[in-house]
């Protein structure tokens, strides 16, 4: 009896925390604009294509079977600049890269699925609630997509995005996905369903940025997104409980997005 008392009263704790409301500050913006620079220039740096490339050889071995096995691999960055955290007031940075392999498949496949934002919302369902490509200039698109994210508590978010692919090599090809409007939704897909005010909201998902990298070789291609989304931080008093909550639903989706693209490329 006690042990159900207390597992309703975490469950109400869980999904009403979250739920409160929380404005994002020009501080937050600005320390989540630094971290992204200082991973950027990271990435600019990097002789590696590939994270995996740039793994120790041991470990490097032991990743490359596992994506040969048909895994996904995935870990948890962070970037510090001069060997320090970055710190981000009143908000968290959620910062995973994924990569998996898919044996037979092309860069060309690779590309004309991650650009088919007209069907992301049939082929990424139900994570990707609505998707239409609202322009496209070449290599540049501007999307609008609505994600839904459930855990314990459904949240659907609409947003609006900058995809920019770049065609490296024959063999290669890169994009950097930068969220430009992100409006989380009141009573979804009912009669009174409305936007929240930008950035006074649940504090869910305030930023999404994704970097896609597409390599063809050893006799298929691997694909490979590095994540950066930033969040609401969470009182003091209910981190223990709410904080593996919120930093779950940037795992869990990339996991998702990377599994869903190797089995589509599959068939």
């Amino acid at each position: 009896m006690r042990c159900s008392a207390a597992a309703v009263v975490l469950l109400a704790l869980i999904g009403a925390t979250p739920a409160s409301s929380a404005e994002l500050q020009p501080r937050t913006v600005a320390a989540f604009d630094r971290y992204v620079r200082v991973t950027e220039q990271r990435m600019k740096d990097d002789p590696q294509f590939l994270w995996v490339d740039g793994l120790p050889a041991s470990q490097q071995r032991a990743v490359l079977e596992a994506l040969r096995r048909g895994e996904l691999v995935i870990d948890r960055l962070t970037t510090r600049q001069s060997g320090k955290e970055i710190d981000i007031p009143d908000g968290m940075v959620h910062h995973w890269i994924g990569v998996v392999f898919v044996p037979g498949a092309t860069v060309d496949k690779a590309l004309a699925l991650l650009q088919d934002y007209d069907h992301h919302a049939q082929i990424y369902a139900p994570a990707v609630a609505a998707s239409k490509l609202l322009s496209r200039n070449g290599n540049n698109f501007r999307v609008y997509l609505r994600f839904l994210m459930k855990k314990v508590i459904t949240v659907v978010v609409n947003t609006e995005n900058d995809a920019r692919f770049t065609r490296d090599a024959p063999n290669r090809a890169s994009s950097r996905i930068y969220s430009t409007r992100i409006a989380e939704v009141d009573a979804p897909d009912t009669p009174s369903e409305r936007e929240k005010p930008v950035g006074n909201d649940g504090g869910y998902l305030w930023r999404l940025y994704s970097y896609w990298r597409v390599l063809e070789r050893d006799g298929g291609t691997y694909v490979q997104c590095e994540s950066i989304s930033l969040t609401r931080d969470i009182p003091l008093g209910f981190a223990w409980l709410v904080r593996p909550f919120v930093t779950s639903i940037p795992r869990e989706s990339l996991e998702f997005t990377l599994t869903t693209t190797r089995n589509v490329l599959r068939k």
